[in-house]
Parts: C-alpha cells; sequence; structure tokens
C-alpha cells in the first residue's frame, strides 16, 4: 500500500521510499524515512495535495509523490 491511497484519518508507519534522486533526497529532507508513524489530515478539495502531520508538524505531498512512500496502516479514524 502506498501513502496516496490513505483517506483522512488513516495513520500509517513508512515502511519503504521507492523514490529516487532528487525527489527520494526532498522526502528524507522533509523528515520522510522509513519507520516514521504519521496520519493523513486531509485531501485539498481537488484532493491534491494531501496534508499529513509528522511528529507533531505538518506538511503537504502531490499524490504522484506520495506514490513512492509505502506504508503499512495502523489505524483507521474515519473520513472526514
Amino acid at each position: 500500500m502506498t501513502l496516496d491511497e490513505l483517506r483522512p484519518g488513516n495513520k500509517c508507519t513508512i515502511k519503504k521510499l521507492s523514490a529516487q534522486n532528487k525527489l527520494g533526497y526532498r522526502l528524507m529532507d522533509m523528515g520522510i524515512y522509513p519507520g516514521l508513524e504519521l496520519k493523513v489530515i486531509r485531501n485539498a478539495p481537488m484532493e491534491d495535495p494531501m496534508e499529513v502531520e509528522i511528529d507533531g508538524y505538518c506538511i503537504s505531498l502531490r499524490h504522484d509523490e506520495a506514490h513512492f512512500i509505502e506504508v503499512i496502516q495502523v489505524g483507521h479514524n474515519g473520513d472526514r
């Protein structure tokens, strides 16, 4: 499962980053790495970008970027 498949309220743990080159480095610079837990907060009105909460701060990711983040879903709080 990839991060772009999750909906608001879903929590997950990052399993693997499959992005390489600039995007892979950019994701790691933003604090996204395997083993990290995060929560999907919301999607923009047209579904892109999505906002996620990581270690107490929020970041926005495009769905095409989130597609490179493999995750394991750990909880579901319902869609908003």
